[in-house]
């Protein structure tokens, strides 16, 4: 308790809201910060950081919730594996309410008797192979770095064991090149970046020197109150002093090279392929693909997929929530025919979903 005590301390956060405030005055400009984590939505909802700021000092969420990045195709590709005969489809529980073209679900075919589950680790898959070997076991690999590696490992103890009858439909995407497409996109405006502290545990600061490059802070924050603000405060800073670089607030969590024994997981099993992002489109090298000695757990090799046409939902803006371009309120159809009991879109469903966050903390 002492330690969350630490970055939850009342008087170190208005100290905090005071530097930021009189840094914010020396700029005397509009500053946006985009947060590329789920988790740090949350985060500025729940403590109420967001309302907290100076007027000149805007937040806007990313694309850091890997169930809402996830294209309606790939959501449709899921659908239709998953009510193959004779087959298991495992997921985390965040795709089951994740809506399709024309509305479709997992949820609901599982309702309608298909056989999917909702496991809580990757290896959970291997225990259902090997309890239902007249089944093919197919898990969703859904996620950032922080995700793949644990995908990875369970593919290589599979492999290990002799295990036939359990694959992966690969959806796993890494977040520099999502980042350097939203740099590159001139119709959204972006001053600085609170980096994901999750996921910098594994790729490290070094991933992102290219931000500093093009001339734009970097800060990799932790979780809590007092990391955000700080993390806010470290950027408007860099701004002041004309000086972008990436930084690390979250110390005790990232260090500059990340985790070499999950980045060689990553390195050992997967590739990198061209991903397409909901509301981003196609970015090169984002997304990941079984080396050619693990084809054999690629899911969309082991079952023949027809040709599916794939149609975004009417109305909602997901997409655009995602890339920074609005805010979730803007949506026409956010706390309408969109909320979290009826989501139109995945930003509503996931725990991590921009949407989801700005309704709860409203």
């Amino acid at each position: 308790m002492k330690y969350i005590d630490e970055y939850r301390d009342p008087a170190l956060a208005k100290a905090l809201l005071g530097r930021i405030m009189q840094t914010a005055r020396a700029l005397d400009r509009n500053i946006s910060i985009m947060e590329v984590c789920g988790s740090h939505t949350q985060a500025i909802g729940r403590y109420g950081i967001r309302k907290m700021l100076p007027g000149n000092i805007r937040l806007i969420s990313g694309p850091g919730c890997p169930v809402c990045v996830t294209s309606i195709h790939d959501v449709d590709l899921a659908i239709y594996l998953a009510g193959r005969p004779n087959v298991i489809f495992a997921t985390f529980g965040d795709m089951l309410r994740v809506p399709g073209t024309a509305g479709g679900s997992l949820q609901q075919l599982k309702a309608q008797g298909a056989d999917i589950r909702v496991v809580a680790s990757p290896l959970d898959s291997i225990t259902l192979a090997q309890d239902n070997p007249g089944k093919h076991v197919i898990f969703m690999g859904i996620g950032f770095e922080t995700t793949s590696p644990t995908i990875g490992a369970m593919v290589m103890r599979a492999r290990k064991l002799g295990i036939t009858n359990v694959s992966v439909f690969s959806v796993h995407k890494v977040i520099p090149p999502a980042m350097q497409a939203l740099i590159n996109d001139p119709s959204i405006k972006i001053d600085g970046f609170l980096c994901p502290g999750h996921v910098s545990i594994i790729i490290g600061a070094a991933a992102y020197t290219f931000i500093a490059e093009a001339g734009k802070p970097a800060v990799i924050t932790g979780f809590e109150p007092i990391d955000v603000l700080e993390g806010i405060l470290m950027i408007l800073e860099q701004i002041l002093a004309q000086r972008p670089a990436v930084a690390i607030q979250y110390g005790r969590g990232v260090s500059p090279d990340g985790n070499a024994k999950a980045r060689a997981v990553l390195a050992d099993v997967f590739s990198a392929m061209d991903a397409e992002w909901r509301g981003l489109g196609t970015i090169p090298g984002s997304g990941l693909v079984f080396q050619e000695t693990y084809q054999a757990f690629d899911a969309l090799k082991r079952f023949e997929v027809p040709e599916i046409h794939s149609a975004e939902v009417k109305g909602c803006a997901c997409g655009d929530v995602l890339r920074g371009a609005i805010v979730p309120d803007e949506c026409p159809l956010f706390g309408k025919g969109c909320t979290p009991v009826n989501p139109i879109g995945p930003c509503m469903v996931s725990g991590e979903g921009s949407c989801a966050a700005y309704y709860k903390y409203r």
